[in-house]
């Protein structure tokens, strides 16, 4: 047996509200509407992000994505104001976190900027 897909999840209280904020951070709208309270972004041909509307479990969700143009990816958030914290450095690359509206954590990682 081997896993072949992964699918980090957020819940959330208000979906439409949501399908906003992370529209925002992907830049795009979903890829799938699954069923009733569910979106999917495929980020790639074995991984992505659902958004469900949960309201019991809202805001108790976190993940960590990493992006390969992180300078672009600030500019955009900037761009869309969407409110992140200031990059860090960390061991192996550089790190922003934002929340989105019920509370959900997301850590973005991405190289260190070349000098």
């Amino acid at each position: 047996m081997a896993f072949t897909r992964v699918l980090a999840q957020s819940t959330v209280t208000d979906l439409e509200r949501a399908v906003d904020w992370y529209s925002k951070l992907f830049g795009r709208q979903p890829d799938a509407h699954p069923m009733d309270g569910l979106v999917e972004w495929h980020l790639g041909d074995s991984y992505g992000v659902q958004v469900w509307a949960e309201s019991d479990r809202a805001g108790s969700s976190s993940m960590v994505l990493d992006e390969s143009d992180f300078d672009g990816l600030i500019v955009r958030l900037d761009d869309a104001g969407l409110s992140h914290d200031r990059p860090q450095d960390v061991t192996a690359s550089r790190i922003i976190a934002l929340v989105d509206p019920d509370g959900n954590r997301i850590v973005v990682s991405g190289a260190f900027a070349k000098a």
